[in-house]
């Protein structure tokens, strides 16, 4: 054989014993040879043979050294078998048997690789596996049949690396992105609060830890304990991000003493200049409690009303008539902030709209709503559960009448005090 590729044609037998193989039964492969004597090894009957049992069609490419192979070896060869006694190229090192097998897989990391040794060189052969060849073969016992299955099986066994490859990149962007999306999520600053907190999150998206809700809970120095949720319209990535931006913001000019009307117009700032569009919206509910925990202040831009329960008694909605819009809509919004009397002791449950939006008997049937969850919520409250078990009853519940996960992104908030605890 020349440095021309040639083709060896296989007929299939289809199981009947007499009938011949079609296009659609056959897998065709091309082979690259590389060595310095073809006609020594290798020998086109043989591999005819070969085919004929198999049912694959093979093309062989023969090169007699390894420039030549770097020529010939193009994106439809799909197995090259690489001679080790081949000289090594130049820059290599002396001493290197293996110099030729390691220089075919820098120029071919995605083919399949076979290795030809002399039947009394089985270390090096094993050892040219170790390396990264899918196989190895002697030349003393080699036959076309041999050829052809052990081309079958490299191109198969170089697939599933392949595969596993993809498949463990692909775990560790899940597991990188997973880190990072827990890493924004917040962590709550109550240091010195007899307040206990609870949350749940749930994102709309398939597979994310992270949507377009937000939430965040801080104390001042003064002792006040500042609460927030929000949802930047959307569950998508660029939602996402948007959302921990403003969480952030939010923190910051919180801990600058910023409240109500002040903080959210300067929100609002963030907001116009960090979206994509002027059609992206956010809505707010902010609520500072006083330090001795029996009174707060109430801002609503465009989001719905908290709830409260006193113990042994009823959740009910906290005021929203003087709520404002969504930041994001009005460029010369305000939002008054509302006083309300907590009491002794008390459940705040702060949520997104991606709770009361689910149904309440499956597809199709009325949403959930604001009365609607006031009902689970006493349900719930009435069976003895409170902070995270209260919320994630919730959450199944909401799930449950909706017949299936709820589509938007959802986000739960409780705050708890306790006038026992002192």
């Amino acid at each position: 054989m020349d440095a021309t590729a040639m083709e060896a044609t296989a007929v299939t037998d289809t199981g009947t014993g007499t009938g011949t193989g079609t296009d659609r039964d056959r897998t065709d492969l091309t082979l690259l040879v590389v060595e310095d004597d073809p006609a020594g090894a290798l020998a086109v009957p043989e591999l005819l043979d070969a085919a004929g049992a198999s049912g694959t069609r093979v093309r062989i490419r023969t090169a007699r050294n390894l420039t030549e192979a770097e020529r010939l070896l193009t994106d439809d060869v799909h197995c090259v078998l690489v001679d080790l006694s081949l000289p090594a190229p130049r820059g290599s090192g002396d001493g290197d048997p293996l110099a030729p097998l390691r220089h075919i897989l820098r120029l071919a990391p995605r083919h399949a690789v076979l290795a030809l040794a002399p039947s009394a060189d089985a270390e090096l052969a094993a050892e040219a596996v170790r390396v990264g060849a899918q196989d190895h073969l002697f030349r003393e016992e080699l036959d076309g049949r041999l050829l052809s299955r052990a081309i079958r099986y490299a191109v198969e066994r170089k697939r599933n690396d392949a595969a596993k490859v993809k498949l463990a990149e692909s775990r560790l962007r899940a597991q990188e992105n997973a880190r990072l999306e827990r890493g924004l999520l917040p962590t709550p600053l109550l240091d010195g609060s007899d307040l206990r907190f609870a949350a749940s999150y749930r994102p709309g998206r398939s597979r994310a830890l992270l949507g377009g809700d937000f939430y965040d809970v801080v104390r001042t120095p003064d002792g006040t304990v500042h609460a927030m949720i929000g949802d930047v319209c959307g569950h998508g990535p660029d939602e996402a991000a948007l959302g921990v931006e403003l969480r952030i913001a939010w923190r910051a000019l919180t801990f600058a003493g910023l409240c109500g009307d002040e903080l959210l117009s300067t929100l609002q700032q963030v907001l116009e200049h960090e979206r994509e569009s002027e059609e992206i919206f956010a809505t707010l509910c902010t609520v500072d409690i006083a330090p001795d925990g029996r009174r707060a202040g109430l801002c609503l831009a465009g989001h719905p009303a908290p709830l409260v329960a006193h113990r042994g008694g009823t959740a009910r909605l906290l005021p929203y008539e003087d709520g404002g819009p969504a930041l994001g809509l009005l460029p010369r919004a305000r939002w008054p902030r509302r006083q309300v009397e907590l009491g002794g002791a008390w459940s705040l449950l702060l949520y997104t709209d991606g709770l009361i939006e689910g149904r309440t008997a499956g597809p199709g049937s009325a949403r959930l709503g604001q009365d609607g969850m006031v009902e689970m919520i006493n349900r719930q409250l009435a069976g003895g559960l409170r902070g995270e078990a209260l919320l994630e009853a919730a959450m199944a519940e909401a799930r449950t009448l909706n017949g299936g996960e709820l589509t938007d992104d959802v986000a739960l908030l409780a705050l708890e005090r306790d006038r026992n605890r002192g």
